[in-house]
């Protein structure tokens, strides 16, 4: 932030202040107006300070905006704000006359659309990168039903994948020593396994053998942008529950194995930015360094999507299962299965995580691309992993270990961006080979 930028910083803070009782006294429909007439002014050319100034006026503004009136905002922001169809031809015709650089140049400024030069001075205001998080927030919340909006989404994810690039990222440990303004967002965020007070917060941060890091921007303050906790073990586990409930300490000198048992995105605005990839490797690097006798670097993660996925085929007749089976997929709160059964149960889990698949290829399971796109491995099935009511609804108590080995994270993540191949155990695959006999070919004709 330039000097400048803090000053105006306090100005704005106190006229914000002191504006407040005639600001709750606009109706919503002032608020519109106003924000519609600071973009256009904030689009005109003028002085560092007068654009601060107009950019933290329009985020107000946007602030007190009703999810309706915000849909009429991005409505304007597609339409009013687009390219120029006109200026891309003549570009494009001036482009295909000289085909120089310069031309070039022209062709490009005149293809991207306003809004994105819109949004970056929006942008300048104290504060204005967060705000504009939490509006493509918003926006994603509508696009669903206003597909239109789609290119607008774009212009974010576009200008979110510049400003949020590793580069500007830093890693940060976590601990109970972490200012409580930060702490608190972790009980907020955390999105895998719910936190569910202090006490529970300072069993996953204090004991001597659990980590927790996160990755943060400087523009967004202490907000996290995504974390990892981790717990160190003696060898691979296979059950979430003793983790979290965690009992007696492993000392340092024994542990072997670093466990990721929980990732969680913090920013809804910025799906489909990338963190995850670049902080598990690095977090993988800082734990090398620290603790060099650790060997195996896993996940403990749950299956969303699994139990539904058993439903869908049950529902199409694609499955032929036992009837022992059938019963416990019906009661989300079993725990119990005869041998004969669990091999079923196992063998189309295997098949689910390796062989069910998007028409792109890739698989059904947002953990299992996840993870398989870093370079990780599919280690191991564990049966009733996670018994908590969660785990129980979304996969029948089912979790898995994904591999991360050092020597082969950019081989297996090269096998999986050429032809989303899934690296897995030999065992798993061997399930997975074993499941198609539960398959029924006439409902799949």
């Amino acid at each position: 932030m330039t000097f400048l930028q803090g000053l105006l910083s306090n100005i704005s803070t106190r006229t914000r202040l002191l504006g407040n009782a005639s600001n709750t006294a606009q109706s919503s429909g002032a608020h519109l107006q106003a924000l519609s007439s600071a973009c256009a002014t904030l689009m005109e050319r003028g002085g560092e300070a007068s654009q601060i100034m107009t950019a933290q006026r329009a985020l107000t503004h946007y602030q007190q905006l009703a999810p309706e009136e915000r849909l009429a905002f991005f409505s304007l922001l597609a339409s009013d704000y687009a390219a120029e169809p006109s200026a891309i031809h003549s570009a494009y015709k001036a482009y295909c006359a000289s085909e120089d650089n310069a031309a070039l140049e022209q062709l490009f400024n005149a293809c991207e659309p306003r809004r994105q030069d819109l949004l970056r001075r929006l942008n300048l205001c104290p504060g204005g990168t967060f705000e504009l998080v939490k509006m493509r927030a918003d926006l994603l919340k509508q696009l669903r039903h206003t597909p239109e909006l789609a290119a607008l989404n774009s212009d974010f994810s576009h200008l979110f994948n510049s400003w949020f690039n590793r580069g500007f990222l830093v890693l940060e440990s976590i601990d109970w020593n972490t200012p409580a303004a930060v702490l608190e967002k972790l009980i907020q965020y955390e999105a895998v396994h719910a936190i569910s007070d202090w006490r529970d917060l300072r069993r996953r941060l204090d004991p001597d053998d659990r980590r927790c890091y996160a990755f943060f921007h400087p523009a967004t303050g202490d907000e996290p942008l995504i974390f990892v906790e981790v717990a160190l073990c003696k060898g691979i586990p296979d059950n979430v529950q003793r983790i979290l409930e965690h009992g007696e300490e492993v000392p340092l000198e024994v542990a072997d194995t670093a466990v990721f048992y929980s990732i969680s995105n913090c920013q809804a605005g910025l799906k489909g930015v990338s963190f995850g990839n670049f902080l598990i490797k690095q977090v993988v690097q800082e734990l090398s360094r620290e603790l060099p006798q650790l060997k195996n670097f896993v996940t403990l993660s749950p299956v969303p999507g699994f139990a539904d996925w058993l439903a869908e085929q049950r529902a199409s007749q694609s499955l032929v299962l036992s009837e022992t089976l059938g019963t416990f997929l019906q009661d989300h709160e079993a725990t119990e299965l005869p041998a004969a059964a669990h091999k079923e149960f196992m063998r189309l889990a295997a098949y689910y995580l390796t062989e069910a698949k998007h028409r792109s290829g890739q698989p059904l399971n947002p953990v299992a691309r996840f993870h398989l796109g870093n370079g990780a491995s599919l280690h191991r099935l564990n049966w009733l992993g996670d018994t908590s009511s969660k785990g129980l609804q979304q996969a029948h108590g089912l979790m898995v270990n994904y591999l991360y080995q050092l020597e082969r994270i950019e081989q297996n993540h090269e096998a999986y961006t050429r032809n989303h191949s899934v690296v897995c155990a030999n065992d798993i695959r061997r399930l997975a080979n074993q499941a198609g006999q539960y398959f029924n070919s006439e409902a799949n004709a």
